[in-house]
């Protein structure tokens, strides 16, 4: 028979300098294919790390490994476990099995990494327990199973990708004895089915079964004796899976997206608590951004009915020029030539004046307005009754007015409907046609009385004079107010010689309230997203103990054939997982939080945004993905017989 393994001159220490322990100290051996061979020595002697090197989860300091006549010592870690997932089984002595898998999970591990798919690998692993007399066990988790069944679900978890080479490390050592002799008899009989089987033990009447004894002491092979030349050819053989690069990842994305659900539901609490962070900071921000855009669409409401894409334009240098009410500069023609500009929808004039005003025996004072008919449009004032004044009463200059809610509320409290009564304002009488709306707008005209006639009323029949107070214009949708107001202080320039009048334009103060509201939301969102980062340290650190919590789990997984990318997928993928999923609750947090804000505010609403949410989910995933990283990586790199020795 063809040699399967061949060690020349292997040594193996550890530990550096002064602690350094010489445990293999030129090791030469050769085992055929279809032999058992039985390793013995006492605890110390080198025969566990001797199995550790054959099975490619721990490397020799110096020297030659060759399994099939390849040269093991030039592999890398991914490699070796597909040499590890392809050609060994092991059998531990602690069984070493998942305690949240069942056992056909358990024994169907090994073909995740073989690359077999699940009905596949299911099927072979039932068929395995069956042949081990398991077929009533399939659905049990290891800690409802006897020490001799996790054993036998040990045995077919090695079968499970052929197990050509078997490793067995004291098979019995944790078992009694009734089930120590139903092990080994599993075991010759793999021998006898073709399986390679490779037996470490202390106990020599164990290694009386095997065909071949070798007997290690201080490092060194002190004897090798053959008891029997009985040598099988391997009858169970697994086919390899060959799959193109996008399959390949397919697969193993798909199988890394199930263990890590899988790890995510066997602790629950544990990943509750470590979404937790995140939940709170993707509420914090979505709810922080909904405040914003409803802050924002408030004022903006505001402005929007004081007057849409407006420009006033007003006497004097400024708001703060004290002779701006003694200055007299603009006209009526002003308004008229700004009307037939293009660019202009509409140009109303505007006179006030202060007076008393008298209805019956009620008396108080009242700013009248005088506006063009198109004053009410242009400002976004509604009318609750009647009517507003018409062009053609502007041209006639006719004595009628349109009074806000204010007045209605004090001149009119017994009479429900002022529509055809006559005021007098400054000894002028004034028919009412119109009453508007109430005004929720903060400011000093929602609690004055306020009147509107035609301004054509208030300079000839009021006033007495043709001078007006400010003109308001009323800019086309599709120019911009920038350009226009540029326009506008070009033009009114040139026909008074020179600037004195200066212009309110609406769109600036929605544009600096835009800004404004913009800002604080951006000031506002960023300290929630600091809450966002301490959820992903948090992350971090809760997956930095699941690593050190699951590093046997992690080992066992290497073990069977794991690869470096396989484990830091894995631990990617739940990290990103948790994050993920506690991007969405915390959205619907944020939406439940502007449920019960929106049912009891009535004037005042959260607004959500698609963009904020999308953007908090994408921010979620990015943290699972950073803050994961470095758990993930750690996992990947430890090493198979470390991550195994430890509990």
């Amino acid at each position: 028979m063809d040699n399967i393994i061949e060690l020349k001159n292997i040594h193996k220490y550890f530990g550096s300098e002064k602690n350094r322990v010489h445990v293999l100290r030129g090791i030469n051996l050769e085992i055929q294919k279809g032999d058992f061979v039985a390793i013995i020595g006492q605890s110390g002697s080198g025969k566990s790390t001797m199995m550790n090197i054959i099975g490619c989860l721990d490397v020799p300091t110096n020297g030659s490994y060759k399994i099939n006549g390849v040269e093991v010592g030039k592999m890398g870690k991914d490699q070796l476990a597909e040499l590890r997932c392809k050609t060994f089984g092991f059998i531990f002595q602690r069984y070493n099995l998942l305690s949240s898998l069942n056992a056909t999970e358990n024994a169907a591990l090994p073909a995740i990494y073989l690359g077999l798919n699940a009905d596949s690998r299911n099927a072979r692993s039932v068929e395995l327990l069956k042949k081990l007399d398991l077929g009533t066990k399939l659905g049990n988790k290891p800690n409802e199973l006897s020490g001799g069944q996790q054993q036998r679900v040990s045995i077919a978890r090695a079968l499970m990708n052929g197990g050509e080479i078997i490793l067995a490390d004291e098979p019995t050592g944790a078992l009694d004895s009734k089930s120590g002799e139903m092990v080994m008899e599993i075991i010759k009989n793999l021998h006898k089915q073709g399986h390679t089987v490779i037996l470490v033990t202390h106990d020599s009447h164990i290694a009386e079964q095997a065909s071949r004894i070798i007997e290690i002491k201080d490092g060194e092979i002190v004897s090798d004796i053959r008891k029997a030349d009985d040598f099988y050819e391997l009858k169970d053989k697994v086919k390899n899976i060959k799959r193109s690069k996008l399959d390949a990842f397919k697969y193993s994305f798909q199988e890394s997206l199930k263990m890590s659900l899988h790890a995510i539901l066997a602790n629950k609490m544990r990943s509750l608590l470590t979404m937790l962070g995140i939940i709170i900071g993707i509420a914090s921000v979505v709810s922080v951004v909904a405040l914003g855009n409803a802050s924002q669409a408030k004022i903006l409401e505001k402005i929007s009915s004081m007057g849409t894409n407006t420009i006033d334009i007003m006497p004097g240098t400024g708001f703060g020029d004290m002779r701006s009410g003694k200055v007299k500069t603009l006209k009526v023609s002003d308004s008229d030539y700004l009307a037939k500009q293009s660019f202009i929808d509409s140009s109303t004039p505007s006179v006030s004046a202060s007076g008393t005003l008298v209805y019956e025996n009620y008396s108080l004072t009242a700013q009248l307005s005088g506006v063009g008919a198109s004053f009410f449009d242009v400002k976004g004032r509604k009318i609750a009754q009647g009517r507003i004044f018409t062009q053609d009463e502007v041209n006639n200059i006719a004595s009628v007015v349109v009074i806000d809610n204010n007045t209605l509320k004090e001149m009119f409290s017994d009479t429900p409907n002022p529509i055809g009564k006559i005021i007098i304002f400054n000894k002028k009488p004034l028919k009412v046609i119109g009453v508007t709306e109430e005004d929720n707008n903060p400011g000093p005209m929602s609690d004055s009385m306020n009147i509107w006639v035609p301004y054509t009323t208030a300079m000839y029949k009021i006033n007495g004079s043709t001078d007006i107070n400010s003109i308001t214009v009323k800019i086309s949708d599709k120019v911009n107010s920038q350009v226009a107001e540029s326009s506008i202080e070009h033009i009114l320039t040139s026909l008074h010689g020179k600037k004195d009048f200066f212009m309110r334009n609406s769109d600036s103060i929605k544009q600096t309230i835009e800004s404004t509201t913009n800002t604080m939301k951006l000031l506002i969102a960023s300290i929630a997203v600091i809450s966002l980062i301490v959820g992903g340290i948090g992350v971090m650190n809760i997956m930095l103990v699941s690593v050190t919590e699951r590093t046997k789990e992690i080992g066992i997984r290497m073990a069977i054939g794991a690869k470096q990318a396989d484990i830091l997928q894995q631990f990617l993928i739940e990290a990103i997982l948790i994050c993920l999923v506690g991007g969405f609750m915390g959205v619907t947090l944020s939406m439940l939080i502007g449920f019960g804000f929106n049912t009891f505010s009535e004037n005042f609403g959260m607004i959500f945004s698609t963009a904020s949410i999308v953007l908090a989910l994408v921010c979620s995933t990015a943290i699972g993905i950073i803050f994961g990283y470095m758990p993930a990586k750690n996992a990947s790199n430890l090493n198979p017989i470390d991550a195994l020795a430890s509990e």
